[in-house]
């Protein structure tokens, strides 16, 4: 480890910084400025297209590839550069477009062009626009990995499909499952969510001041610029929105984000309930012997990796949870309180990436004890009094609930126990067989085959 990872103030820049290296392209600062220039850049490539600005010069192929380069090339070099741009005249945003001016003078005929760099733009239009850029590819980065957990889970779910495990509803013993079954669960409810995910609109705005064109207005009265403006929002593969104050109002954002919370509760409940599996044996770690379990305890092999997983969620979501109420709300047409609270997005991703990344390690290192499975099915005869009661139910048998509940309430049945209330029962020998068949290992329902379709 470097020592400014050993020296940073967040764990994500320090310990826990090469599960998230991927993300500093889309969420660092330097990355930031660079949505920004994208979209200044763009903003100016598609005015030069419009017909009725006739006072910006159509670009050639090789001007457009030549302002395009300064985006494509974008450097940590250029990043200093706006840096210290902005350390002289203190905003981010003018310090991107003093940079363009400079960047696009250099070009050969760009003098042309150095005017309409921020054309009729407030900050607020190059902002709304450089944070939905990021967000797709935040939420594209962030759908790979949940792609590989769903991966995971279904494996499990297929290899485990058969494998019959006691349930525990309220922590007690309770019908059968299979442990497959149980990950296709999960699974199921994260595809959902990736669905969602896979559908979010990323809204943007390119309208001025207060969301009114009226320096557009000002300047090219004839021009529709709502149509120019949704245009070009579309062309840059966004979704127009037409009503705003100065700011996109970020609606879609706690959309995306309460999906992200929802994502994260999903990976919780498999991390804790992986965490109880292993803590009454029905899954063994795989042993590293390199590894210490515990500092004192020789024999400990801890399940860190879900407890890992449960941590970072709770900081995501606080994160995620926080940026969702706030961005919303601003008073009347502008204040600057969302602007800080955005920075932190990218921590908010970060922290779901690590749990993610925690809960995929601690899943690779398991391995399903089917003896003990089998014991606590065999210890747990009494289980079996909902089938029982269910068939005497359709033989009418009056109060079969309630002699099953008298029965098995509270007490620990064996086969020889149940057989001999099964032999007491005033029913047909036929019946009786059927409800001596029964064993709870058996006893699943369909919980096998809809572990397998999923």
């Amino acid at each position: 480890m470097s020592d400014e990872r050993l020296i940073a103030v967040s764990p994500i820049d320090g310990r826990y910084s090469s599960k998230v290296e991927h993300l500093r392209e889309i969420f660092s600062e330097s990355a930031l400025m660079r949505y920004r220039v994208i979209t200044e850049i763009t903003w100016l490539q598609y005015l030069s297209d419009c017909d009725e600005l006739n006072q910006i010069p159509s670009m050639t192929s090789q001007m457009k590839d030549a302002i395009t380069k300064i985006h494509l090339d974008f450097s940590l070099e250029d990043a200093r550069k706006i840096k210290e741009i902005e350390s002289e005249i203190n905003h981010d945003v003018k310090a991107v477009e003093y940079f363009l001016k400079e960047k696009i003078e250099n070009i050969e005929g760009g003098e042309n062009y150095t005017s309409f760099i921020h054309f009729a733009c407030t900050s607020e239009d190059i902002n709304n626009i450089s944070y939905a850029l990021m967000l797709k590819d935040g939420v594209s980065e962030t759908t790979k990995s949940i792609e590989r957990l769903t991966k995971t889970l279904k494996e499990q779910s297929h290899s485990w499909a058969n494998d019959s495990m006691l349930s525990r509803t309220h922590g007690q013993p309770a019908s059968p499952t299979t442990m497959g079954k149980e990950f296709a669960n999960f699974l199921s409810r994260l595809d959902r969510q990736l669905d969602l995910l896979n559908d979010s609109q990323f809204l943007a705005k390119m309208n001025g001041a207060v969301g009114n064109y009226n320096a557009h207005i000002i300047a090219y009265p004839s021009v529709d610029w709502e149509s120019v403006s949704k245009g070009y929002i579309d062309s840059i593969g966004l979704t127009f929105n037409p009503y705003t104050t100065q700011i996109e109002p970020h609606d879609w954002m706690a959309e995306l984000f309460h999906t992200m919370i929802r994502v994260n509760n999903i990976c919780l409940d498999i991390s804790r309930d992986m965490w109880m599996y292993i803590s009454i044996g029905y899954f063994k770690q795989v042993v590293n012997e390199s590894e210490v379990g515990s500092s004192t305890m020789p024999h400990k092999v801890n399940p860190i990796d879900f407890e890992n997983s449960e941590g970072n969620i709770g900081m995501a979501n606080a994160i995620l949870n926080h940026l969702a109420s706030k961005l919303t709300i601003s008073r009347m047409q502008r204040d600057l309180s969302d602007s800080t609270a955005q920075r932190n997005i990218g921590t908010a991703f970060a922290q779901s990436e690590i749990a993610i990344q925690s809960l995929l390690k601690g899943l690779s290192k398991i391995e399903l004890s089917r003896e003990k499975l089998q014991q606590d099915l065999e210890d747990n005869w009494e289980i079996l009094a909902e089938p029982i009661q269910t068939i005497l139910r359709r033989e009418h048998i009056a109060n079969a609930y309630e002699d099953l509940k008298t029965l098995t309430r509270g007490q620990k049945l064996d086969r020889e126990k149940l057989h001999a209330f099964i032999d007491s029962l005033d029913v047909d020998q036929a019946v009786k067989d059927e409800m001596k068949a029964l064993r709870p290992e058996s006893y699943i329902g369909i919980a096998a085959s809809l572990a397998k379709k999923i």
